[in-house]
């Protein structure tokens, strides 16, 4: 009879002691997923922010935004999704959002001064820009305080900014190209040229830089593109701004050359270029 009992007393203890293990188990591995779960979430925010369609990294963002409103992380992704989609009004209040947030930094700050730029709003972006302290010296703070200069005109201003700015950055192509477009702007054609060319041994990728190129040669009556890499398509693309400048500067049977030439090279039909032409051969 002793058997009998203390064996199904065993079995219950045991089971017990199984059914304690597994509620252990269970909120161990609710707890290993859950720390997944936020390296996962991390993990797809960057990928988001930087290879994903912008208009599909909006929604993302929206939609986790507003599940956890008070996460500044997803505001900012939000933001900056909206700068990389062009919906610049939005990144605006966006930007504007997350800077009232109780744990905005220096760097919101500056991020909402860029889109004011963007929106071409320059007095609230001074005043924003202006607002963080001196002390918070970063690449993209001084590329925007140089191009606030170079709104105002105020040239010596701005050269000193974009010095500073390419001495805190390790990829200075687009500074560069910022500072060579000031010259540009100024009539210091052989010193943007300098600049642009700078830009482009930086990042032979930056076909802005190559098309202001064009432009500062362009200006100074040089119409020879410069030796530096291209593909067919950008090629035809620089001889199109080329002609343009060409005609501009009354060089007129030089620009339609340079537009034939543009519509020659392109590998596809190159619409634009082919208006152009046709316009100018109808007005002589």
């Amino acid at each position: 009879m002793r058997h009998t009992i203390v064996v199904p007393m065993c079995v219950v203890a045991m089971a017990a002691l199984t059914a304690c293990e597994k509620t252990i188990d269970k909120a161990e591995v609710d707890r290993a997923f859950q720390g997944v779960n936020v390296i996962d979430e991390s993990n797809l925010n960057e990928v988001m922010l930087s290879v994903g369609d912008p208009n599909e990294a909006v929604s993302y963002f929206q939609r986790s935004a507003a599940a956890s409103p008070e996460r500044i992380d997803l505001q900012r992704g939000l933001a900056q999704s909206l700068v990389r989609a062009k919906r610049i009004p939005e990144a605006v209040a966006a930007w504007t959002k997350v800077t009232n947030h109780k744990e905005a930094t220096n760097a919101d700050q500056v991020e909402l001064a860029d889109a004011l730029i963007r929106s071409n709003d320059w007095a609230r972006a001074e005043t924003v820009l202006h607002a963080v302290p001196p002390t918070h010296e970063t690449y993209k703070r001084y590329r925007l305080e140089a191009m606030l200069a170079d709104s105002k005109q105020d040239w010596k201003k701005a050269d000193s900014f974009y010095e500073v700015a390419m001495g805190l950055t390790t990829q200075p192509a687009s500074v560069m190209n910022n500072w060579g477009y000031s010259k540009l702007t100024r009539g210091e054609f052989n010193e943007a040229e300098r600049l642009f060319t700078q830009a482009i041994r930086a990042d032979d990728s930056l076909f802005t830089a190559k098309n202001n190129m064009v432009l500062a040669r362009g200006a100074q009556g040089n119409y020879t593109l410069p030796v530096m890499p291209m593909s067919q398509t950008e090629r035809a693309e620089l001889l199109y701004t080329m002609g343009l400048s060409a005609v501009k500067r009354g060089d007129v049977q030089i620009g339609k050359g340079l537009l034939r030439e543009a519509v020659e090279t392109h590998p596809q039909h190159f619409d634009t270029a082919a208006r152009a032409l046709t316009a100018l051969e109808d007005g002589s």
